[in-house]
């Protein structure tokens, strides 16, 4: 390809570093007034309680949207939410094409059917292995091992170098789903020159290497074989492989195996559909569960982060009309705690301890393996690319500089560190931050997309901790009150410590408030009402130390 004057080779984030979730990353080639862009990437974060009301944190794109004139397109390492799950909010921005594998593709779909008026995406689908041209960039899509279907890393070729961005990877000789990492090609590329490596920093704290799925299987096994009645088993829905190994395992143990969870059964339809799921025998339904002995029977849920929703909390709450545990069953979460999700998660836990059943965590047995490189795996890939630049990505800043470090001491020339919005240069040159492009978080709640302010969120985090008051006055011609003020309050206590109502505490003080302004004065009707709503907040704080959000409908009749 030929190389334009001043062309350079830049590196954006504007997701994923410096945080774990919610990737997206930005290439751009040419002059600095003229780049094309690609995205790899497009993901979510998930709310917490912090942002009450929230469904998903997504990233903010508005430097893709000015720049949408040279966005070239999206390219899917993966069909993890973390990774793809923005796409059918964020794509009707954009409307470039995106590159996908059939599996990311599928549940893209079924996804969109599942939503009601989610867009149709086109899709150009890619396989591991294979090689395609977005814009000036050329892609090599080579297989790695991740904990779900068809992971790719990207290796990105430009005039001025090639990049590999890893996306989530790991160094697995035993998959419970092929293909291998094709450390043949990795090794191929860094024999032919290698620019930069932008490469997964989730373990890079973690010694050693990761176990093998064929080990988490193997104990799988063991645990159900062991097991006295049923054993329920959450894991990650995407985790097809897991979710195989679970269904071998509950195979060769004689047991049936019933599958529960929306987001479950979509992923296992679209793998089914792929063929990653033959040779298994059919699963059970629901209404055949009641029939089927306990010692026979393994069910595969979602719920594994606590969510409220999901299987495993319907079933700790009693609340499934055709399943349930019962005494002496086994409940094993084959998964990882995502940070953030602990309180749900033991929440969980606690109501099937009270029914009697058994937890298995992986602090207890291996039921679970990161789909991330450890130390030693990140070292062999150092050995075989040989890259000039290392950019660690996907982490928080410990993750990043703890695989900033190790880069550094396996020799490799330089180590950039950058964070969301810092626009790296890989080449001509040294690695450097040359610009900064706006970055930051947007909420989906419901239907709407916006910040903090625009969707409600921070006056709803306010009235969590605090409620609210609302007051309603007449006043007649001569700003007198007239009958009595309408006054609701809500998430206030119902009484103070004396036991005096609230209602009637908070009454007396918005009629105060009135009474004691001088009529002359109650004709500046903002007057009146800002003094009724400063008299209400004062009276509440007075007999409970918190002053609540308060709203004053004031008319004059």
């Amino acid at each position: 390809m030929p190389q334009p004057k001043s062309a350079e080779l830049v590196f954006l984030p504007l997701g994923g570093v410096g945080e774990i979730g919610m990737n997206l990353a930005m290439y751009g080639y040419g002059p600095e007034d003229d780049r094309e862009w690609i995205v790899v990437d497009m993901g979510v974060s998930f709310a917490g309680p912090e942002l009450p009301g929230a469904d998903l944190i997504l990233p903010d794109i508005r430097f893709l949207e000015a720049e949408r004139h040279n966005l070239k397109g999206i390219v899917i390492t993966h069909a993890h939410e973390d990774h793809y799950g923005a796409l059918l909010d964020l794509w009707p921005r954009l409307k470039v094409p995106v590159y996908a594998s059939p599996f990311t593709a599928g549940l893209l779909e079924a996804k969109r059917q599942a939503e009601q008026n989610a867009p149709e995406i086109p899709v150009t689908l890619y396989r591991v292995g294979e090689t395609f041209s977005v814009g000036p960039f050329e892609i090599e899509a080579i297989p790695v091992t991740h904990s779900i279907p068809e992971p790719a890393s990207l290796a990105i070729t430009t005039p001025l170098g090639t990049v590999i961005h890893t996306g989530d990877w790991k160094s697995d000789p035993e998959p419970s789903l092929g293909p291998l990492l094709d450390e043949d090609r990795f090794r191929e590329l860094g024999d032919e020159g290698v620019l930069a490596l932008v490469c997964d920093s989730t373990n890079a704290m973690r010694e050693g290497e990761s176990p093998s799925e064929r080990q988490v299987g193997e104990s799988l096994r063991e645990l159900i074989e062991n097991a006295r009645g049923r054993v329920a088993i959450t894991t990650f829905a995407s985790n097809v492989g897991r979710i195989r190994s679970i269904a071998e395992a509950a195979r060769d143990a004689g047991r049936q195996v019933l599958v529960l969870g929306r987001s479950m059964k979509r992923a296992i339809e679209v793998a089914s559909d792929l063929g990653y799921m033959e040779g298994l025998p059919e699963f059970l339904s629901e209404e055949d569960y009641g029939y089927i002995p306990r010692e026979n029977v393994v069910l595969i849920l979602t719920g594994s982060q606590g969510e409220s929703r999901a299987a495993l909390a319907k079933l700790a709450r009693d609340e499934m009309r055709s399943v349930a545990l019962s005494p002496g069953d086994t409940v094993i979460y084959s998964s990882r705690t995502i940070p953030g999700n602990e309180k749900a998660i033991i929440e969980t836990k606690n109501l099937l301890i009270e029914q009697g059943v058994k937890i298995i965590t992986d602090s207890d047995a291996l039921v679970h393996v990161s789909g991330h490189p450890r130390r030693n795996e990140l070292k062999r890939m150092y050995s075989w690319v040989r890259p000039r630049i290392l950019v660690p990505v996907h982490g928080e800043a410990a993750h990043l500089v703890a695989q900033g470090s190790l880069g550094a001491l396996e020799g490799i020339p330089e180590v950039a560190q950058v964070r969301n919005g810092d626009m790296l240069r890989l080449a001509p040159g040294p690695a450097e931050i040359i610009d900064e492009a706006p970055f930051g978080r947007v909420f989906k709640d419901g239907k709407l997309i916006g910040d903090e302010d625009e969707v409600g969120i921070t006056e709803r985090r306010k009235l969590s901790y605090v409620g609210h008051v609302a007051v309603s006055i007449l006043v007649d011609g001569n700003y007198n009150i007239v009958g009595d003020p309408d006054l609701v309050p809500i998430g206030l206590p119902e009484a103070d410590a004396g036991g005096d109502l609230m209602e009637d505490i908070l009454f007396d003080a918005a009629v105060s408030a009135v009474e004691s302004i001088p009529r002359a004065r109650r004709r500046d009707i903002e007057v009146l009402r800002e003094a009724v709503r400063r008299a209400v907040r004062a009276a509440a704080n007075e007999v409970w130390g918190k002053k609540p959000v308060v709203t004053v409908f004031l008319t004059r009749v």
